[in-house]
């Protein structure tokens, strides 16, 4: 028989260099991962893709290419962190939740792990941590893709990600390394806590739905009575105990339930089931589980980025707080800005305040409201206390200008409104320079107050009791509410300077949990609840941000 010496020489060759490759060590399994990492940009593990394609060589390079996690123990931390990433809104499978599982099974059981796939769990329980840890900081969705006016930070603020990663990794309790490490507040807490209570109440069926019908008033008799008793429990607006008198009777304890879950969901609190409330009862608890994890999201993108003491405004549920040490030390209802012309999402810095202020209309209200009106009307600038001054500030007589001929652009005047009680800054403004020519101040339209949804506004955020926002700002400066009152009275235009500027952040949230942990849903009245939602449902993508 003659013998194919190539061939021969060729399957020996191959006998070899698999013998080698069998015998390779972890660490050069790594370093043979990485290497195609860097010159790739693509690893797929199991089906999954190395996401941090930038981190992972970084870490791996600075460890001599030798595996991170050596024990289960450090896996079980890791699964524990993921379980807890759930409870806070995210989504498991975004950290190969699965196959960590399955990985800490192996680690755990003893088995010879072939060195190459050993290598590749240790790379995926590092990416799945990577992956997490970023979502807990940044949150999953970038706000700057949504809101091109977003400026609060985000940044790791000079830390070393890698330095973060190896810490975390050797830490012996990853979901403690996470909860030092980002400390979120008692409004984030109150928020996981509420997804928590929410997904109990689907996981025990959720609630029924009120059937439509003739609006249900306190007295009435109607079949559908007992559903809206069952429905009240379950969310905790009635008391599990109350069994009524007259079954099918819509009584006065059924009505204080609902007057309580019409101001959980800033409804009018009239008692009465009409068209609105039927609606929000009728939400299936699913949608609000997302709307809580909308707003969790929401917290993330901010809790990091804000100090012991500064004002927020929650734009959707008309509310502005004064925050000090992380507890609300004032309160107040707001008036926002309208659908179509909304109230932005930014934060500032309040440097200080004005007494008597007056108001130069602003080029959008000039072109939207006032110079329409003025063409119909030249008596309407005199009606309201308007002065028209040109550039050198002198006042010029309206009846000298053509307002046939004017428009907005290129107006070459400046509308001024005269300090006064029908001022539309009314007695006080808060000046926070920004671009969006947007602060805080009082108002004549006071009345607007009472209404439960309070987007009146051309963008600017009209604040109820100003005057005691301003004695707690400026008390560290002698000021109280007399000295404050006096000011007003005085009728003269006076700036006050804070002694330190504070922190304005203008906020949106469609839920908050109050001090009694009610859980409260506000309408999304900009309709902003959608992108958020659908980015957390996208799949992963890591957009780590620079810094």
């Amino acid at each position: 028989m003659k013998i194919n010496w190539a061939i021969t020489a060729l399957v020996f060759i191959t006998c070899i260099n698999s013998a080698v490759r069998a015998d390779v060590s972890v660490g050069q399994a790594i370093g043979e991962r990485i290497e195609q990492l860097r010159e790739t940009g693509q690893v797929s593990i199991d089906g999954a893709l190395l996401a941090a394609v930038r981190l992972i060589p970084e870490i791996y390079e600075r460890r001599g290419f030798e595996p991170a996690w050596t024990r289960p123990q450090q896996v079980a931390s890791l699964i524990e962190a993921v379980k807890d990433s759930y409870d806070q809104g995210l989504d498991m499978p975004d950290y190969h939740a699965d196959r960590i599982s399955a990985a800490y099974q192996l680690l755990s059981s003893g088995e010879n792990i072939a060195p190459r796939h050993r290598a590749d769990i240790d790379l995926l329980l590092t990416d799945s941590l990577i992956r997490m840890g970023y979502h807990l900081r940044f949150g999953k969705v970038n706000p700057e893709e949504l809101d091109p006016d977003w400026n609060f930070r985000r940044e790791l603020g000079g830390q070393d990600p890698a330095t973060i990663i190896h810490k975390a990794i050797d830490s012996g309790s990853v979901t403690k390394f996470i909860d030092d490490a980002l400390p979120r507040g008692f409004v984030y807490q109150r928020l996981r806590n509420a997804l928590s209570e929410y997904r109990a109440i689907q996981a025990a069926g959720g609630w029924p739905a009120v059937a439509s019908g003739p609006t249900l008033k306190p007295g009435m008799s109607d079949a559908r009575v007992p559903v809206l008793i069952t429905r009240l429990q379950i969310s905790g607006d009635l008391a599990d105990t109350y069994a009524p008198t007259v079954p099918g009777v819509y009584d006065e304890t059924v009505e204080q339930a609902i007057k309580r879950f019409q101001r959980r969901h800033r409804l009018t609190a009239d008692g009465i089931v009409g068209s609105a409330t039927l609606a929000a009862l009728n939400v299936p608890v699913e949608d609000r589980i997302e709307q809580i994890r909308v707003n969790l999201e929401r917290a993330r993108w901010v809790f990091d980025d804000i100090e012991d003491e500064f004002i927020v405004v929650n734009i959707a549920a008309f509310r502005v707080y004064l925050v000090r040490d992380r507890k609300i030390v004032w309160t107040a209802r707001a008036q926002v800005g309208k659908p179509f012309r909304k109230t932005p999402v930014f934060k500032s810095k309040l440097k200080y305040l004005v007494f008597n202020p007056t108001w130069t209309v602003p080029p959008g209200i000039l072109a939207k409201d006032i110079l329409p009106r003025a063409k119909r009307d030249p008596a309407y600038l005199q009606s309201k206390n308007i002065d028209i001054r040109d550039s050198s500030g002198a006042i010029v007589d309206p009846s000298s200008i053509d307002w046939e001929s004017v428009s907005a652009r290129g107006f070459p005047y400046q509308l001024v409104q005269r300090p006064g009680p029908t001022n539309a800054l009314g007695r006080v403004k808060f000046i926070f320079p920004n671009g969006h020519f947007v602060f805080l101040h009082d108002t004549p339209s006071k009345a607007l107050f009472d209404r439960t949804e309070r987007a009146f506004s051309s963008g600017c955020i009209r604040v109820q009791s100003p005057f005691d926002l301003a004695s707690l700002l400026l008390e560290n400066k002698g000021w109280d509410s007399e000295k404050v009152e006096a000011t007003i009275e005085s009728e003269k235009t006076q700036t006050v300077f804070l002694s330190k500027p504070i922190t304005v952040a203008l906020m949106y949230f469609t839920v908050t949990v109050d001090d009694d942990r009610r859980v409260n849903f506000q309408k999304d009245i900009y309709g902003r609840d959608k992108a958020v939602s659908d980015g957390l449902k996208a799949p992963f993508r890591l957009d780590l941000p620079r810094g």
